[in-house]
C-alpha cells in the first residue's frame, strides 16, 4: 500500500507540472472600436498577426512570438507591448482617446504600462499654450520640469531592469532634442518676423474662382492664410476645421485665404500640379479664396515667410502688418479665441 501510495504521489506531482507554454495569450477590451473590427500585432517584417474583434469590442488569441517589443495597431491608432511566450497580457482602451485610455494588465504590465506613460507624460510640460505662443523662458522651464516629471515617472516603477531604465532615458533625451529644436525655430522664426511689422506679400496669385489676386487687394481685413499642397496629409486633415472657422466667421472683418505650394517635383509639372489642386478645391468644394502661388516653394512669399514645412498658417491685420507668422491650426481652440478675444473680430 505504501509503494501504491508513493507511486500515485509521484505521478500527482509530474502530472502538474506543466510544460511552459510556447505562446501568448493576448486578451482585452477597445471601446468604440474601429469599423475595421481588426487589430494588428507586428514586429518589422518577422513577425504579423491579425486579430478579430468581437462587437463588443473585445478580442483574444494567441501567438507565437519570440521575445521583445511588438506594434500594436487599431484603425489609424498605433501603441506597443512587450511580449514573451508564456505571458498572458491584456490591454484595454477606447479608440477615440487611444493613447490616454491605454492600459495594460497581465505580465510585463509595468514594463508597458511605463512605457505607454513616458511616452505621454511629455505632454504635461510642452502644452498646447507653448506650442501657441512659445518664448525661451517657457521653453527652458518645460525643459526643466519634464525632466522632473520623467523622474518621478520612472521612480513609481521600481522593478523595471536596467534596459528599460536607460531606453526610457534616451527616449526622454531625443523628446527634449525634438521638442527643443522645433520650438526653438518658431521662437527664431517670431522673432525674425514680429508682430506689428509690415508682412512679406504676394501678387498675382490664380484664383480659383477667376482671375488674380494679390494680398494688397485685401487690405481692410485681416488675413488668415494657409499654406498647403493636395499631397499633404496634415494639410488635408485641417480642411473640415477650416470651414467651420470660416464658417464661424462668415461675414466678419477677416477673408480666409489658402495658397497652394504643389509643384512638378511631386506632380511631374507644374500643369499636372495645378489640375490637381483645381481638382481638390472642386472635389472637397473648398471655401475661402483659393490661390495656386507662383513659383511653389520657391515663390517670394513663402521664402519670406520661411515656410519649410506645411500646412503652416499666418496672421495678417487690415493695415498689412503681421498679427502672427505662425498662426494657431483652425483645429486649435486657441485661433477662435485669438480671433475673438484678442482681436475682437
Amino acid at each position: 500500500m505504501k509503494r501504491l501510495f508513493l507511486l500515485l504521489f509521484v505521478i500527482s506531482v509530474v502530472a502538474c507540472q506543466e510544460e511552459p507554454k510556447d505562446y501568448v495569450t493576448l486578451n482585452g477590451k477597445i471601446s468604440n472600436p474601429h469599423e475595421s473590427n481588426t487589430l494588428k500585432i507586428f514586429k518589422g517584417k518577422e513577425f504579423e498577426k491579425t486579430i478579430t474583434i468581437n462587437e463588443d469590442g473585445t478580442f483574444s488569441d494567441t501567438l507565437k512570438v519570440s521575445e521583445g517589443d511588438y506594434t500594436i495597431k487599431h484603425g489609424d491608432e498605433y501603441g506597443s507591448i512587450y511580449l514573451k511566450n508564456g505571458f498572458e497580457s491584456s490591454f484595454e482602451t477606447d479608440y477615440n482617446d487611444f493613447d490616454n485610455t491605454l492600459v495594460y494588465k497581465g505580465d510585463a504590465s509595468d514594463i508597458n504600462n511605463f512605457a505607454i506613460k513616458s511616452y505621454l507624460v511629455s505632454n504635461d510640460y510642452f502644452t498646447e499654450d507653448l506650442f501657441a505662443n512659445p518664448n525661451t523662458e517657457d521653453l527652458n522651464k518645460a525643459i526643466e520640469d519634464y525632466k522632473i516629471g520623467f523622474k518621478k515617472l520612472q521612480d513609481s516603477y521600481p522593478e523595471l531592469d536596467s534596459l528599460r531604465i536607460a531606453n526610457g532615458q534616451k527616449n526622454m533625451e531625443g523628446t527634449i532634442k525634438s521638442l527643443k529644436g522645433y520650438l526653438s525655430s518658431k521662437i527664431a522664426l517670431r522673432e525674425s518676423l514680429p508682430e506689428g511689422t509690415p508682412s512679406p506679400t504676394f501678387e498675382n496669385y490664380i484664383n480659383h474662382a477667376g482671375g488674380t489676386t494679390s494680398l494688397s487687394d485685401l487690405k481692410g481685413k485681416y488675413v488668415y492664410v494657409d499654406i498647403w499642397a493636395t499631397w499633404c496629409g496634415p494639410c488635408k486633415r485641417e480642411i473640415p476645421s477650416l470651414k467651420k472657422v470660416e464658417e464661424q466667421f462668415h461675414n466678419k472683418n477677416i477673408e480666409f485665404v489658402s495658397i497652394s505650394v504643389d509643384d512638378e517635383k511631386r506632380s511631374g509639372t507644374k500643369e499636372k500640379a495645378f489640375e490637381a489642386w483645381n481638382k481638390m478645391v472642386k472635389d472637397k468644394n473648398l471655401g475661402g479664396i483659393q490661390l495656386f502661388s507662383d513659383n511653389a516653394w520657391k515663390s517670394d512669399f513663402v521664402r519670406n515667410y520661411k515656410v519649410d514645412g506645411i500646412p503652416r498658417f499666418i496672421l495678417i491685420d487690415p493695415d498689412g502688418n503681421i498679427v502672427t507668422p505662425d498662426a494657431p491650426r483652425p483645429s486649435n481652440p486657441k485661433l477662435v479665441e485669438l480671433l475673438e478675444e484678442k482681436l475682437n473680430i
